[in-house]
């Protein structure tokens, strides 16, 4: 089955009711939080030998054997498989049309709709398929404000917008943010704007959207320094991908409803989160420089950049380098031409 937003507490908290649970999909730190969920609420551990058998790439010939074995206290096992692809979909047939009742969760990145692994887990009712894929704006913040009342830890509207317009895609990365601005505050704490830029303030994620607003604005100096700076603080190159992507999102939603006949003011306000307020004059200069057309452009660019990025034995950082510096380079172009 297909699993979507409003179904997943099913899939995760009722792990019992499925054999099968592929995690797919672009969130890294997702997949990884959404497959510890379910392993320990299946077997009540994530370490038990009886009951947990971990399989990663190299011991995936052992799939069909470890589902097929028994538990040794009598409890349901749990295969938690890694780096899953469309090589297992033969093997994961045979078991689920087998007597194995173990709970196998495979963790995938992205992989095409059509695909095999894709397909059995959503065309079966004992399997369920789960995309996982960065959350941005409203859903975001919603995340983000579930995390820190799990905390006990309150926050401002204001705050709320700034993080979920900073803290990067990635939900490894979000959850870590929020553990130490949770450490910050401590328990029934409240979290102001100040509170959260001070924690924040020297963070990767600052300097990769310092070097993502500086390219769109065609500052390839101020690009190449706040990129550097990112990459020593341990951005990787697909988060910066990541980050210039939502940007340009940004950029093409409004610039789609002025070119639509829109007045700039109004169009800016449909924006959720708004633009942080120090970045306002920068986003506007991206405005100025890129219209529809060339954003669509980019966005396309970017994707091809991010694919690549993920390729085995790919140069990641010089990509990173040599992507962020053309588009430096093509708005500093236009400016000087004059162009939009």
């Amino acid at each position: 089955m297909k699993i979507d937003a409003r179904s997943l507490g099913k899939v995760l908290g009722a792990p019992d009711n499925w054999r099968f649970v592929l995690l797919h999909g672009d969130d890294t730190g997702l997949i990884r939080e959404y497959a510890t969920t379910l392993v320990r609420t299946a077997a009540g551990s994530l370490d038990d030998p009886f009951r947990v058998s971990v399989l990663a790439r190299e011991d995936q010939s052992r799939l069909e054997e470890e589902a097929t074995a028994l538990s040794l206290d009598g409890g349901r096992r749990v295969v938690w498989v890694r780096e899953a692809g469309d090589g297992l979909a033969t093997a994961m047939t045979a078991i689920l049309d087998g007597p194995s009742s173990s709970l196998v969760v495979m963790e995938a990145g992205s992989l095409p709709a059509r695909g095999k692994l894709r397909k059995l887990a959503e065309s079966r009712t004992d399997s369920a398929s789960i995309g996982c894929y960065p959350e941005e704006g409203r859903a975001l913040e919603g995340s983000v404000r579930r995390m820190f009342e799990e905390r006990k830890v309150r926050v401002t509207s204001e705050a709320l917008g700034w993080l979920a317009a900073h803290l990067g895609s990635d939900r490894a990365g979000v959850r870590n943010e929020i553990e130490k601005l949770a450490l910050y505050a401590g328990e029934g704490g409240e979290l102001a704007l100040e509170d959260v830029q001070l924690c924040m303030g020297d963070s990767g994620a600052a300097s990769v959207e310092d070097a993502v607003f500086l390219a769109t604005e065609g500052d390839r100096e101020g690009t190449d320094l706040a990129l550097e700076r990112a990459l020593s603080e341990g951005a990787n190159p697909v988060a910066v991908a990541r980050v210039l992507l939502n940007h340009i999102g940004r950029l093409r939603r409004v610039q789609a409803q002025i070119e639509g006949g829109q007045r700039r003011p109004d169009a800016l306000k449909t924006l959720r989160p708004p633009v942080f307020f120090r970045k306002q004059t920068a986003f506007n200069r991206a405005l100025d420089l890129w219209p529809l057309d060339a954003l669509n452009d980019l966005a396309r660019r970017t994707q091809a950049f991010e694919l690549s990025c993920k390729q085995t034995g790919a140069m990641d950082l010089l990509l990173c380098r040599r992507h962020l510096a053309g588009i430096a380079a093509m708005a500093a172009g236009r400016r000087r031409r004059g162009h939009r």
